[in-house]
């Protein structure tokens, strides 16, 4: 996605994917980035609070039912007791939407050449992992910066989760570091899928304020390998089936679960 600054665009972003998606059998599961209903952009800008009870929702879940596809939010702001959470939102086919993962790990950086971030000022810390199931696979979730912290993904390996969402909107200089470099060992350390939906590119707000992000989302697979990389820009569509059967084959060849001391 290329997010901004206005719910109303984005909402309209995700409604164009969706329809772009094909209808399916089997249920399937739809992946969108971190800020994907509201990128700040701007400094002093609000952030604004919303809830389950938007509008918006309700036209998803049709649509999702329409594509028997069930949604993931990578995060969007919601309401807290004192300041916004950073939360996952999943809606499945007809169904009502239900926050199921908080980000732990707020981003407060200070990289050398950019403006200091401080995502604590607006967002409070979530408290745990968190899973939820589609097809009877075990999907672990995470958020951006969340991936830097291999803690958080041992315990989705202890819980032999089968996929692990990170959805993210990486600042480039850090992006083209480390982006790829630590996706693919939370795949290889978790021996599971990871699925990474990206911002994008340059983002335009309504003010004219502007930002970059690295894009790049991944789908990484057991032993390592990408899958599909979307590229630096855009708005598209990454379509890949995951078999179970590859999961199986790496955990039978490096059986690490029956190893695992800590």
């Amino acid at each position: 996605m290329n997010s901004v600054d206005d719910l109303a665009t984005n909402v309209a972003q995700v409604k164009s994917l969706l329809q772009q998606i094909p209808s399916s059998v089997e249920e399937q599961l739809v992946c969108f980035p971190e800020n994907s209903l509201y990128l700040k952009l701007k400094d002093k800008s609000a952030i604004p609070a919303l809830t389950l009870e938007e509008s918006f929702w309700a036209e998803f879940s049709e649509i999702a039912r329409a594509k028997n596809a069930v949604l993931h939010f990578g995060s969007v702001p919601l309401r807290g007791r004192e300041k916004l959470l950073n939360s996952s939102v999943v809606l499945r086919p007809g169904g009502k939407p239900e926050a199921t993962y908080t980000k732990v790990h707020l981003f407060d950086i200070d990289v050398e050449g950019h403006k200091p971030v401080r995502e604590s000022e607006n967002f409070e810390h979530g408290d745990g992992t968190s899973t939820f199931e589609v097809n009877g696979w075990l999907i672990g979730q995470s958020i951006c910066y969340d991936l830097r912290f291999a803690e958080l993904y041992s315990r989705y390996a202890k819980l032999a989760v089968d996929l692990i969402l990170v959805p993210a909107a990486f600042l480039v200089p850090t992006g083209r570091a480390h982006w790829e470099t630590l996706l693919r060992a939370r795949a290889i350390e978790s021996q599971a899928f990871v699925i990474a939906a990206a911002q994008a590119g340059r983002h335009v707000g309504v003010g004219g304020d502007e930002r970059m992000t690295f894009g790049h989302s991944l789908v990484v697979e057991p032993w390592g390998s990408v899958m599909a990389d979307g590229g630096p820009e855009g708005v598209k569509l990454l379509s890949v089936m995951l078999e179970r059967a590859q999961i199986e084959k790496v955990r039978r060849q490096i059986p690490m679960s029956v190893h695992r001391r800590l």
